[in-house]
């Protein structure tokens, strides 16, 4: 009778170190809580110096660059221009011939659109004067806004032979009235004269003056008088 209740109390112990042996401890989430929490908080701090490092790059791109008075900017005609082909106010167009640089950043690229006006027209004269032809830079493209701009204009300038005319003109005239007076003086003289005059203007006609003429795609450069702000 006694061996039953020591082999309960065997069975017993038996189940309860089974139990104990494969229950298993409760999981420690300290540990991991920590190493996600910083992960988190890890991965927000890069987020914020890239978000503030984009706001930065985002304001430094927004900051107008400013090119100074005294840079040359170098264009390319759109079409020819001249003191004969060109009126007073006519407008002309054309591109940026050369990249306008700041610093070492590029403000002004290439082929961007120009547009200007022919302030001064003027002809070369058949006696006396000189040709003359005047341009002025209006405005620039720049990331497609038309920007005003204020620079030198630019004069091109040739000289009349009106002296050296004249004397050919009145050197014929001379020699047309000694040939009139010598075939009978009087109303030879006057005719010859009056013929002399004429031949005299044709040789003026012939002294080779020649009109100002800028060819389309000839580069003509201006420097600014003013700032220019680039948004």
């Amino acid at each position: 009778m006694r061996v039953r209740p020591v082999l309960l109390t065997l069975s017993l112990f038996l189940v309860m170190a089974a139990l104990a042996c494969t229950s298993k401890p409760p999981a420690d989430n300290s540990a991991s809580e920590t190493t996600a929490a910083s992960d988190a908080n890890a991965k927000e701090t890069k987020e914020a110096k890239e978000k503030r490092g984009g706001e930065k790059e985002a304001g430094e791109a927004r900051k107008p660059r400013i090119v100074p008075a005294g840079t040359s900017v170098t264009i390319s005609l759109g079409s020819a221009l001249g003191s004969k082909l060109s009126q007073s106010g006519q407008t002309f167009s054309g591109s940026v011939a050369k990249e306008v640089v700041v610093g070492n950043e590029v403000v002004i690229l290439k082929g961007a659109a120009v547009s200007g006006t022919v302030t001064n027209a003027k002809p070369l004269g058949k006696f006396a004067g000189g040709a003359e032809l005047q341009l002025r830079l209006d405005s620039i493209n720049v990331h497609g806004s038309d920007l005003p701009v204020q620079a030198d204009l630019r004069t091109f300038s040739e000289k009349g032979k009106g002296k050296r005319t004249a004397v050919i003109a009145g050197g014929g005239a001379a020699l047309g009235a000694l040939v009139g007076g010598l075939a009978g003086g009087g109303k030879g003289a006057a005719i010859g004269a009056a013929a002399g005059g004429g031949a005299g203007t044709g040789g003026a006609a012939l002294t080779g003056n020649k009109d100002i003429v800028l060819a389309a795609e000839e580069d003509v450069s201006f420097e600014l008088t003013q700032p220019l702000e680039i948004k």
